[in-house]
């Protein structure tokens, strides 16, 4: 096999030309080491690099799990494999060495996946684009001058390129779904609890982070799923099983489904033209498959869900921090953005978090109210199509005037007398005017996925994303099946 040949390829299809003993687990990793080298230098897509680890892997024998074999790439932050640093995107990590392995590594390693690095995200996985300070800024293999997303982005620049046919991510505010949709993959977030993503964490970001791959084919997505789902030992809380395997699952028709659409942001910020025609596109597909589809949309405050969002890092930032700073970090081992959010969180009182979190459960119950109504929930993944590098960031007048104030301790100061509410309440909307649409699974627990059914006029992928009840991840795999299977992506490919 040529890298050519490896580019046409999903992980099943690979997996199973090593299980007939047409191909070699050794091969393939040199076909992935040579795309990786190929690439590397306009993508940035791996932060680091575990060539001698793969081939430990493969010395020491592969278990016979659904990818054996298969090249394979975890992401910087969360995936701690043991003596290395799992730095989250940023200096101040680097000192934290686990000790063991996650057991979300432990299980895709049982899956027979060959690791072989670790893929790039922004620092402390707080944003919707790759760029940290640390490893530099990970570009879209569809134009270079994009983003491929956050925080999962080197993972998505990863799989689009074709350097592995599946990554792992995790989504705590779109970290799957938002990369998916810039660089036209597969991406499921999966239920709270479905994965565990012990035992160093309990729940990431309260439970609003879980675990998944980002693929080219839903029946990659379908098997990882099933690999990755179920507890571990101390798990918070154990959720249902699913009914049947979902590579089983996958494969049926979901029946007619009930779907409701929007393309109205929920905070109020503008939705490009093409992000709207992106769902229109999918309602005129939807309704030719027989499904039936209403305009409608949760009864769901989005401004309150953007400032509970916003408090979540609030929350979680401050914590991250003081576990670096322990290990002997210092402030110039952070962004300012960190230091600013560290210090607002420091603001925060427990009482104020308390109330931001407790507002989860009336989020939570209004969807599941839509949800009663409607099997699905259809909306936009990206409210524009991938940003060009920069595009995002603050204006600098505000970053210089944050970071001043912050240096100057007033930042602290004006946080705890209330003073900067209007302006706490602007950052949220700003960091979310791109992304507004996928916080609202992550903070009410539910599964969503993104799926490439649109590419605009300029090349450009720009995916829809569907959100389930609580627990449905098989009535999502069932739908991108058949969607898949109505109007296939995995002949698409940047010509990178």
């Amino acid at each position: 096999m040529n890298v050519d040949e490896y580019l046409q390829h999903d992980a099943t299809a690979l997996a199973e030309r090593v299980a007939r003993g047409e191909l070699a687990p050794a091969e393939l990793l040199d076909l992935a080491l040579a795309r990786q080298q190929a690439v590397h230098g306009r993508l940035n897509a791996l932060s680091r690099l575990m060539e001698g680890e793969a081939r430990g892997l493969i010395a020491d024998g592969l278990p016979e799990g659904p990818f054996r074999g298969v090249p394979f790439l975890l992401k910087d932050g969360v995936h701690d494999w043991a003596g290395l640093p799992t730095s989250y995107g940023c200096r101040g990590m680097l000192r934290l060495v686990p000790t063991e392995h996650a057991y979300v590594v432990r299980r895709y390693l049982r899956m027979g996946l060959v690791v072989f690095g670790k893929t790039n995200l922004p620092e402390l996985a707080l944003k919707a684009v790759s760029d940290s300070a640390l490893h530099g800024r990970a570009c879209n293999p569809w134009d270079l001058g994009r983003t491929p997303g956050g925080s999962s982005g080197g993972a998505a620049a990863a799989v689009a390129a074709g350097i592995v046919p599946m990554a792992a991510g995790n989504d705590g505010g779109g970290s799957i779904r938002i990369p998916a949709a810039c660089c036209g993959l597969v991406g499921l977030r999966p239920s709270r609890g479905r994965v565990s993503v012990g035992p160093g964490i309990g729940e990431v970001w309260y439970g609003a982070s879980t675990e998944g791959v980002l693929s080219r084919s839903v029946r990659d997505t379908a098997r990882a799923l099933d690999a990755l789902q179920g507890p571990e030992p101390g798990d918070p809380f154990v959720i249902a099983p699913p009914a049947e395997p979902y590579a089983q699952a996958w494969q049926r028709p979901p029946g007619r489904l009930r779907i409701g659409w929007t393309t109205r942001s929920p905070i109020g910020t503008p939705v490009h033209p093409e992000a709207v025609a992106a769902v229109h596109d999918a309602v005129a597909l939807l309704a030719s498959l027989g499904h039936e589809l209403v305009e409608a949309e949760p009864a769901i405050d989005g401004d309150a869900l953007a400032r509970s969002y916003l408090h979540l890092y609030f929350g979680q930032v401050p914590a991250l921090v003081a576990r670096a700073r322990a290990a002997g970090a210092r402030d110039g081992d952070f962004e300012p953005l960190t230091r600013v959010l560290e210090t607002l969180g420091r603001a925060v009182s427990a009482g104020q978090l308390t109330q931001e979190l407790w507002q989860w459960n009336g989020f939570g119950r209004a969807l599941a109210d839509f949800h009663a109504r409607h099997d699905l929930l259809l909306t936009p993944t990206l409210a524009e199509p991938p940003i060009r590098h920069g595009q995002g960031d603050p204006p600098a007048w505000q970053q210089t005037l944050l970071d001043g104030l912050n240096r100057s301790g007033l930042l602290g100061a004006l946080a705890r007398r209330g003073w900067l509410d209007g302006m706490v309440n602007q950052i949220a909307r700003d960091n979310l005017q791109a992304v507004p649409f996928t916080q609202l699974a992550n903070l009410t627990g539910v599964p969503a996925i993104s799926l490439p059914l649109y590419w605009t006029p300029e090349g450009l992928p720009l995916g829809v994303q569907f959100v389930a009840p609580f627990g449905r991840e098989d009535r999502l795999l069932q739908l991108a099946g058949q969607l898949e299977q109505a109007r296939p992506w995995a002949g698409r490919r940047p010509l990178l």
